[in-house]
């Protein structure tokens, strides 16, 4: 037996383990009372101003298509009194009424269709172009923007003169073309023609711009993966660009046909002030029974129409942005 087998091997002491670093706590956050009511207090005077301006003047709409009201009731000769819906089953069994319901929409969809594939054909050259070319364009597209609606209308009633007209000069010099002493004002269709060119360009700024907006948020990636699978320039845009701008293009198209069932100022300024029934719309219909014929009443029911109208159209706006935002 060596010394080696004899030899008791040493106890070595186990390792001592280090506890681990207190994590500090995160410092509890205290709930004030009033943290609900912060937001409101801040929506406060926004709403304030909302009622004072929209709620007054709805409320006063809804009470006078409920009333016969002309102007003995307004100099207070006689009283306010109630008919009950008789002013709505005068305009709605009026065909006149009807009539213009259809040539507005006519009007609003051609609007809207025109505003949203120029707004959209520009747009889309502006990201093919260079910067400063981008640049002078936008400047031009704000300018006319913000030119007033009518400075812009009467400058086309200038263009579209039938003695002095811009626009008859340059379509008569083309060949076999006499357009010199045309009056575009003569039939309702041509004068609602030229109304609805006013109104498409001074919208087509703000679509051009929003969309140019939308458009830097297009990936390049899945615009070069798709013309790598052989897509055209068509199948980029549709199944590319298209879907990604789709809640922009449903805000742009919704808010369009708002203001182009809306319109007022183009048609009463282009017409000096009396509309001629072919060129009556919605809202020149309406001012023209309250303030023309004299029967408020009459005018607030056919405005209340509208207004009811235009609400289908926010419904059917806010069902595809609660669809896009399920889809999402």
């Amino acid at each position: 037996m060596s010394a080696a087998d004899t030899t008791t091997p040493a106890k070595v002491p186990p390792p001592r383990q280090v506890p681990p670093p207190a994590v500090p706590k995160a410092p509890r956050r205290r709930r004030t009372s009033g943290g609900a009511a912060v937001p409101w207090a801040l929506l406060a005077p926004c709403l304030l101003i909302l009622v004072l301006v929209m709620g007054y003047p709805l409320v006063r709409l809804v009470t006078l298509s409920f009333q016969k009201f002309g102007q003995s009731q307004l100099w207070g000769f006689q009283p306010a009194e109630s008919v009950g819906f008789d002013n709505f089953g005068k305009v709605l069994g009026d065909s006149e009424f009807w009539t213009v319901v259809v040539r507005t929409i006519v009007f609003a969809v051609g609007s809207v269709v025109f505003t949203m594939v120029i707004g959209m054909l520009i747009a889309l050259l502006l990201q093919r172009v260079s910067g400063w070319v981008k640049t002078l364009i936008n400047i031009a597209l704000v300018a006319s923007w913000g030119m007033p609606i009518i400075v812009a209308t009467t400058v086309f009633k200038w263009l579209f003169d039938s003695d002095y007209g811009v626009f008859n000069a340059l379509l008569s010099k083309l060949p076999g073309v006499d357009m010199i002493g045309h009056n575009w004002f003569a039939s309702g269709p041509q004068g609602l023609a030229v109304i609805m060119l006013l109104v498409v360009w001074g919208a087509v700024p703000f679509v051009v711009i929003t969309l140019s907006a939308g458009l830097t948020q297009v990936p390049s990636e899945l615009e070069e993966a798709a013309r790598l699978d052989g897509a055209g320039a068509w199948g980029v845009f549709r199944y590319v660009t298209l879907p990604i701008l789709k809640p922009i293009v449903v805000m742009l198209t919704t808010l369009s046909v708002i203001w182009d069932m809306g319109v007022f100022p183009q048609v009463f300024v282009m017409r000096g002030g009396h509309p001629e029934a072919e060129f009556q719309l919605l809202t020149t219909y309406s001012y023209d029974r309250a303030f023309v014929v004299n029967d408020y009443a009459q005018g607030s029911a056919i405005a209340l129409l509208t207004v009811l109208l235009l609400l289908g159209v926010v419904a059917v706006y806010m069902r595809q942005m609660l669809q896009i935002g399920e889809v999402e």
